[in-house]
């Protein structure tokens, strides 16, 4: 039994300070995880905050034949893929009406972006966008697949789908976010084209 195994045997016996050891070996990665999901650290901070309260009232139903990890971040996932639903139900429910009656999102133009002033910032700001236009759980599935090098059967315990729903999901994913960053790519060498092309004022 390695000190892992060692702190969720005693977390689940009710030691506290062997979940604080969980918690502090996690805590990064959970983090991570929900902020890859919601887009805003203050956001992440409250969703990982809830995953260790959730882990911590059921931590009796945790199969230790099972990775802790796996079992940690299903949990983050989950609580994730809720409150974007939730959230998109409660945008669509404020936002503005078409006059048939329709509701669309506004996007806010002049919302900041101060990780824009970098490339690196800019293209983190791609992915994160891309990934914000992707249904809940197909996000959930790419990021632990290529953030967190789940395996297809991981993945699939996780979001309690089968495998062949994650490879799904996955490849539906992938086209989509190829096709977005494409079509942005394609759009940013147009405009660098019709710049070359403008007469220089003098």
């Amino acid at each position: 039994m390695n000190e892992e195994q060692t702190w969720v045997s005693q977390a689940q016996q009710g030691d506290d300070e062997a979940f604080t050891r969980l918690v502090e070996t996690y805590q990064t990665p959970v983090f991570n995880l929900c902020y890859r999901m919601l887009g805003e650290p203050d956001l992440a901070e409250d969703a990982a905050q809830e995953t260790f309260l959730r882990a911590y009232q059921h931590m009796h139903r945790y199969d230790q034949k099972r990775s802790f990890a796996t079992w940690l971040l299903s949990i983050a996932a989950h609580y994730c893929i809720d409150k974007l639903r939730r959230r998109k139900f409660s945008m669509f429910s404020m936002d503005a009406e078409d006059d048939e009656g329709n509701s669309f999102e506004i996007p806010d133009v002049n919302a900041p972006n101060p990780e824009g002033e970098s490339i690196k910032g800019q293209t983190q700001a791609r992915v994160h966008a891309m990934l914000d236009g992707l249904d809940a759980t197909d996000r959930a599935a790419i990021i632990m697949r290529y953030w967190y090098d789940y395996s297809e059967k991981e993945i699939a315990e996780s979001l309690r789908l089968t495998v062949s729903a994650v490879k799904s999901r996955l490849h539906r994913a992938r086209k989509e976010m190829a096709g977005v960053w494409q079509e942005e790519e394609d759009d940013l060498l147009a405009e660098m084209e019709r710049r070359q092309h403008e007469s220089p004022a003098f």
